[in-house]
């Protein structure tokens, strides 16, 4: 029997699938709404919206520390410490993975498995800026 609240199943399923790929599982099902013109539940919308905003920063952010890098790489003395943080950074860690890529898997894994679960995740400042612009 299911809870008053709870989600459906396949609303968990298209929840966690729209993590593991980076928010398109989500738009996909955003647009297959838009065309039946069915209204979202706030579960499936807080997580589609932050997914879609977690990718989307993830770019932004990419692009601009590669910018910064680029442009520091000019600067002599400076230019050796960012090319030892970014090796350090970049270097294989965890099963040929690096600290980086470590840090991404387990935040979208710990997403993906909330929204599975049925439960809102949080992560500071971005889920605050998605549950101010979902009602729930």
């Amino acid at each position: 029997m299911r809870e008053n609240n709870s989600p459906y199943m396949i609303e968990r399923l298209v929840a966690g699938f729209s993590y593991l790929t980076m928010g398109m599982a989500g738009f996909i099902w955003l647009i297959i709404s838009l065309f039946t013109k069915a209204a979202l539940k706030p579960f499936l919308q807080y997580h589609i919206f932050q997914s879609i905003f977690i990718s989307l920063a993830f770019a932004v952010l990419s692009i601009f520390i590669g910018w910064l890098s680029n442009l520091l790489s000019f600067i002599p003395f400076i230019n050796r410490l960012v090319a030892q943080i970014t090796f350090l950074l970049n270097m294989p860690l965890i099963f040929s993975y690096s600290l980086i890529q470590t840090v991404i898997y387990i935040l979208l894994i710990y997403l993906a498995v909330m929204a599975f679960a049925g439960k809102y995740s949080y992560i500071p400042w971005i889920s605050d800026i998605i549950d101010q612009n979902v009602s729930r």
